[in-house]
């Protein structure tokens, strides 16, 4: 077992990528805390940032922390608000960022791939 102080985890600005601004990524499991099986971060968007349209190979979940958000798929959109989680199966073209007039973020769960 290893407990994470959450509020100790650093925070890094990313952009570039799938980003189509700054957000701020804080990486849970983390060359610090490795797991094997789990890649788990905490990614905040500010208004109207997003990522766009990509895959993943594993599946993912979105748990929405705060803010308001969008989460959307080749077939349809969704508001994200907290409380919510959002399952995006292994394969599936996705995006989710935030709305136009509110910061948003979520955590991101992903099983990592195992080496063959």
């Amino acid at each position: 077992m290893k407990p994470i102080k959450i509020d100790e985890v650093k925070v890094e600005k990313t952009s570039g990528g799938i980003f189509t601004g700054t957000v701020d990524i804080q990486r849970i499991l983390n060359e610090t805390i490795e797991s094997k099986d789990l890649s788990v971060a905490v990614v905040s968007f500010p208004p109207g940032i997003r990522n766009v349209f990509h895959t993943h190979d594993r599946d993912q979940l979105l748990w929405i922390l705060s803010g308001k958000g969008v989460v959307a798929s080749e077939n349809e959109e969704a508001i994200a608000t907290p409380g919510m989680a959002f399952f995006v199966p292994a394969g599936e073209k996705h995006w989710h960022g935030a709305t136009e007039n509110s910061s948003f973020s979520h955590i991101s769960i992903i099983s990592k791939k195992q080496s063959e």
